[in-house]
């Protein structure tokens, strides 16, 4: 394990009765305390990060540009190391860094040595732990993102790690015990004649993997209830000597899930500071979402628990800042605040930048190499209101490559239509040459294809769960595309079907707006069947999309994204005479509407 300067090798705890891993302690020094009142009051700083999705440099591989966006934020890790290494030599006190979770997913930089270079085959530090272990962390929170790829990658990154990998309600099945570390207690010194103090670090890691990555988790590891870790955990933490206790966890703060009651709570951190006594602060992510501070009341102490998000993919740096003095021998938190840093006012680490030159080099190679000639211009811009090619081309795929496996079985009979779920609404495919990162800025996750067999009546219940994506809008009334859809329903939980015709009618309550689903100008009988391509995060239920999860008829372990490279360049070009078809509206009343 590499320690930053003026941190050394301390004694590891015991370990609990429980028999889990024993957590590591270790010291840091502190620069100097505050007087003030008579005692002394001592300044503790903890910074956050969280949700930094394979993101070292500025940079959006999809452009092949520099990042920006409409308020000139900034991302990546390299950022984020330079605005830790300022505060760093501005405190006056000691600085702690966590991490959040969801670290090792999301760019082509990620999935590059997760997939094509993979580094369980390579032997090659990751880029996130080179560019993570410049930083220098004190303990990183595993997300739901980093099972994404199975367990012998996460395993090897976390073995490059210079530090801690969190996640106190990950269970082995095969033990019945953490598989993780659950939480470490860093003894931390605040001067030469101040006693140590001590702070108690647990990670709380998102339930709903169970469901995402059911692949690569099912019979293998077991996610807990946060609530109920955090529960049995800090008073553990506590009973050894932890004089502050924070928590560092991978679930938002709203209290609501994105799946059913099968899982825990999805975003409960504000309930583990409302309903567990005995936590100092919560930093906390997994919502994308900026929150600079906010304090929850804690049901049975009264006591103000303070919680912190840092936005995503490195844009903001949470800064918590604690003064605490001695009273009768214990330590005391005086104060605390939190508040959230924009990471565009600094210029990127070189040293983060220089570690990580060589892995991003290749990425971009990777990404700018052409698949395909395109006839036209290919846009999802409207593919969210009204039916368009380039979502056509997705379920074309995914209908083929289906089509193809199932030939020869008791299946090939059937009608295989096809969900593309999630898009981005940003993608183009430009008239001419498409890349690779053009094709990787369609389909963003790194999701497989399978396939299940639905009735008649499922594709219709789908299609409503789906619908309900939008505002109802009475009969007459402006319909306006940046306001067409409900703000509590993400982008990422619309769907679109091929192989079927139907209308959304958006002037119809939930539950009632597929008003016609046909197939070749037929009503779809209710107790049809139909092969159904989806992808495996829909299907293991993300989403919470009904009658989806059941055995899948077709599972190759295929990536959609690299099926549709494979099929652009199997082509040599991408013409949307050979796939497009018009087969859904929005309709008010049967009147298809206009924009």
């Amino acid at each position: 394990m590499t320690l930053s300067p003026g941190v050394s090798r301390r004694s590891v705890l015991a370990a609990s009765a429980a028999g889990v891993a024993a957590p590591l302690v270790v010291s840091e020094a502190a620069q100097a305390g505050h007087p003030g009142g008579g005692t002394t009051t001592y300044r503790l700083t903890v910074l956050g990060t969280s949700d930094t999705h394979g993101n070292v440099y500025n940079w959006d591989y999809y452009k092949d540009t520099e990042y920006d966006d409409s308020a000139h934020n900034d991302i990546g890790v390299a950022k984020l190391a330079a605005l830790v290494n300022k505060l760093r030599a501005e405190a006056t006190g000691p600085v702690l860094v966590l991490d959040a979770g969801d670290t090792i997913q999301g760019t082509p930089l990620a999935t590059y040595y997760a997939k094509q270079e993979p580094i369980t085959a390579t032997g090659e530090k990751h880029p996130m732990a080179r560019a993570m272990n410049v930083l220098n962390y004190d303990a990183v929170t595993l997300g739901n993102h980093e099972f994404n790829y199975g367990l012998p990658l996460l395993n090897l990154w976390i073995r490059q790690l210079g530090f801690p990998a969190l996640a106190a309600n990950a269970i082995s099945v095969k033990t019945g015990r953490p598989a993780f570390t659950p939480y470490v207690i860093k003894k931390v010194s605040l001067g030469r004649h101040a006693p140590t103090l001590r702070v108690g670090i647990l990670g709380l890691t998102n339930p709903g993997s169970a469901i995402w990555d059911k692949a690569n988790v099912e019979g293998r590891i077991q996610f807990t209830d946060m609530i109920a870790a955090a529960a049995k955990w800090v008073p553990i933490m506590r009973a050894r000597g932890a004089d502050i206790v924070l928590i560092s966890a991978h679930g938002g703060d709203s209290g609501t899930s994105s799946y059913g009651p099968e899982l825990p709570n999805e975003n409960p951190t504000a309930l583990i500071a409302e309903q567990v006594p005995g936590i100092d602060a919560i930093l906390f992510g997994h919502a994308h979402r900026e929150v600079p501070q906010r304090f929850v009341t804690n049901l049975k102490t009264g006591e103000q628990v303070l919680l912190s998000e840092p936005s995503k993919w490195g844009q903001r740096l949470t800064k918590m800042d604690f003064d605490i003095t001695r009273v009768k021998g214990q330590w005391k938190i005086t104060t605390k605040a939190a508040t959230s840093l924009n990471t565009n006012t600094v210029e990127a680490d070189p040293k983060v930048l220089a570690v990580v030159r060589k892995q991003h080099e290749k990425t971009v190679a990777y990404v700018n190499q052409v698949v395909a000639a395109s006839t036209v211009e290919l846009s999802a811009a409207t593919s969210r209101y009204e039916d368009t090619a380039i979502l056509d081309y997705i379920n074309k795929v995914q209908t083929d490559t289906v089509t193809a496996a199932l030939a020869g079985t008791s299946y090939a009979g059937l009608p295989v239509l096809s969900i593309a779920a999630p898009f981005s609404r940003t993608a183009v495919f430009p008239q001419g040459d498409v890349k690779i990162k053009d094709v990787a800025g369609l389909y963003i996750f790194d999701n497989t294809l399978e396939a299940v067999v639905l009735t008649g009546a499922e594709v219709k219940a789908y299609l409503e769960h789906s619908a309900k994506y939008f505002v109802t809008h009475a009969p007459g009334t402006p319909v306006d595309p940046a306001t067409i859809s409900d703000p509590a329903v993400p982008d990422y939980n619309y769907d679109v079907f091929s192989g079927v015709d139907y209308d959304i009618d958006i002037s119809k309550p939930v539950g009632s707006r597929i008003t016609r689903l046909q197939i070749g100008g037929a009503d779809v009988d209710a107790g049809a069947r139909f092969v159904v391509a989806v992808n495996n995060y829909r299907r293991s239920g993300g989403g919470s999309f009904p009658g989806i999860v059941k055995t899948q008829v077709y599972n190759a372990q295929q990536e959609i994204r690299q099926l549709l490279i494979d099929w652009a360049q199997a082509k040599g070009r991408i013409d949307p005479a050979e796939f497009f078809v018009t087969n859904w509206r929005l309709v008010r009343e049967g009147v298809p509407v206009t924009f």
